[in-house]
């Protein structure tokens, strides 16, 4: 694996169905620049997307291989996940835009809460993501930091 595709220590992992269009929305909605693609039995069966700074890794559903994978796409779960995605971003309103015009649905406009401006969407393949602008905290001028 690449430095540029060398994961964070914690990586979320996405099951999807039609991966490679999912790519493709994730550049749209998000920004998401691919990093690497491997197909297997026809589908997707890995890829490492860039977004925000961070990675997050997808792959089609293998229900056929879940005792092996464990882990099924939102649609198998009845469009319920189990995660939230959040992305720390510089303009949640300008994010939560552009991720519904790409076809996400609102599930919570974006507004100003005690820890900053947050908003959420589900996009077409189940998975929910949070968009929050932090406010810097009180003992540190220079902004937010995890």
């Amino acid at each position: 694996m690449s430095e540029m595709t060398k994961p964070n220590p914690v990586t979320p992992y996405l099951s999807v169905r039609n991966g490679i269009e999912a790519i493709s929305f994730y550049e749209q909605a998000f920004g998401a620049e691919e990093a690497e693609r491997y197909e297997f039995e026809g589908k997707l069966g890995h890829a490492a997307l860039r977004i925000n700074g961070g990675v997050i890794f997808m792959a089609d559903e293998f229900p056929e291989h879940e005792a092996m994978t464990g882990n099924v796409a939102p649609p198998t779960l009845g469009d319920r996940t189990t995660f939230t995605i959040s992305l720390q971003v510089d303009d949640a309103d300008a994010w939560h835009q552009r991720a519904v015009e790409a076809g996400c649905t609102s599930i919570r406009d974006v507004t100003e809460e005690f820890f900053g401006r947050h908003g959420k969407v589900r996009d077409p393949y189940g998975h929910v993501w949070s968009l929050v602008t932090m406010k810097p905290r009180p003992d540190q001028a220079s902004g937010p930091t995890l």
